[in-house]
């Protein structure tokens, strides 16, 4: 796992984006495994993750300059990362932490362009 992780961002934000969506289903949906509708939530961010224009440079969502996602998507997506990304620590530290670091990182960058 940890070498997936390493290997580059979109990989760590695809594993991410599952460990959220799988956690959120897994608490509001009482489902073993996904149910359809966070089966198309997932689909839909890999999708979005695989067209990133930023490839491996890209930052968090948050930072980003494109909102790739669409309204009714976007909005899914906020709801399951505020109900599980406080949980991620507990559940998936690693990716927890990285997501941490890499939003730091964005949030640092951003900071250095606006101020340039």
């Amino acid at each position: 796992m940890l070498n997936t992780i390493l290997a580059g961002r979109i990989e760590r934000e695809k594993r991410t984006i599952e460990a959220m969506i799988r956690l959120y289903c897994k608490k509001k949906h009482h489902e073993a495994s996904l149910c359809s509708e966070c089966s198309g939530i997932l689909e839909y961010a890999m999708k979005k993750l695989n067209k990133c224009p930023f490839e491996e440079n890209k930052p968090t969502c948050i930072y980003c300059k494109i909102h790739c996602y669409q309204k009714e998507q976007r909005e899914k997506i906020r709801q399951i990362m505020r109900f599980s990304g406080p949980k991620m620590i507990f559940h998936h530290p690693v990716l927890a932490i990285f997501h941490i670091i890499d939003k730091k990182k964005d949030n640092s960058e951003e900071n250095s362009v606006s101020n340039a």
